[in-house]
């Protein structure tokens, strides 16, 4: 029944998907060279690994970490706003319709970090990883967290992994169609409130490293604002 949601879901929103998709694709092509698709090696259900797609964040030849963090210099600058906003998970729809992933389960993680957790793991596995989760949604402000450590992996591993495991086996226990419901409603909200949090911080930094431009743009902000109330009282007239 879930899957068949799933699948009835993504073909109902298919052409949304395509026209967001397809602007996203052109502006990764145009961003930076390289690919525009990332491939991440995964665990899924019963422990076998796939191939989670994202659209590229990186540049192609960037080393580090294997997690990211807020501000990450290995961004390229469209990739900074398809991370923040979390758009660059869009690919993963593929993910769904080969039946590597549902919409809503626990998020997949690397092999990684499985190892380190096998206990725990042996409970989630058993259901198929999810686009999105609760998890995922607690944690939508992770990568501000992981900014503030110089050694993010071990953060992540040590503190932050092991909330993320309570949730997901209390989501494996209870979990039900109406509150998958309920994080899909969620989900679709998250790039709104992710993608404001990015322009006003976007808006703080131009004010303070360029205020030139920034008085320009709140000008012809202005001007634009003012024109069109000057048009609709007429047109009122």
């Amino acid at each position: 029944m879930r899957r068949s949601l799933d699948i009835i879901i993504c073909v109902l929103a298919a052409p949304v998907l395509l026209v967001v998709g397809w602007i996203l694709v052109a502006c990764v092509f145009l961003d930076s060279p390289g690919p525009v698709l990332y491939r991440s090696r995964r665990v899924g259900r019963g422990g076998r690994t796939f191939s989670m797609l994202k659209f590229r964040t990186m540049r192609q030849d960037a080393k580090g970490p294997s997690l990211s963090c807020f501000g990450d210099e290995r961004y390229t600058p469209f990739g900074r706003v398809l991370a923040l906003s979390r758009l660059d998970e869009l690919p993963q729809v593929i993910n769904v319709l080969r039946g590597e992933m549902r919409l809503i389960g626990p998020r997949p993680e690397v092999p990684e970090f499985v190892e380190a957790y096998p206990d725990a793991y042996s409970e989630i596995l058993t259901a198929p990883p999810g686009l999105t989760g609760p998890a995922q949604l607690r944690f939508s402000g992770e990568g501000r967290i992981l900014a503030r450590s110089e050694d993010r992996v071990a953060l992540y591993r040590e503190s932050i992994l092991p909330e993320k495991l309570s949730i997901d086996i209390d989501y494996v226990r209870t979990v039900s169609l109406r509150r998958d419901i309920e994080l899909l409603g969620w989900t679709l909200l998250l790039p709104l409130r992710l993608g404001g949090d990015a322009y006003r911080a976007w808006r703080v930094r131009l004010l303070v490293a360029r205020p030139a431009a920034a008085t320009v743009v709140l000008l012809v902000a202005s001007v634009a604002v003012t024109c069109i109330y000057s048009l609709e009282a007429a047109s009122a007239l």
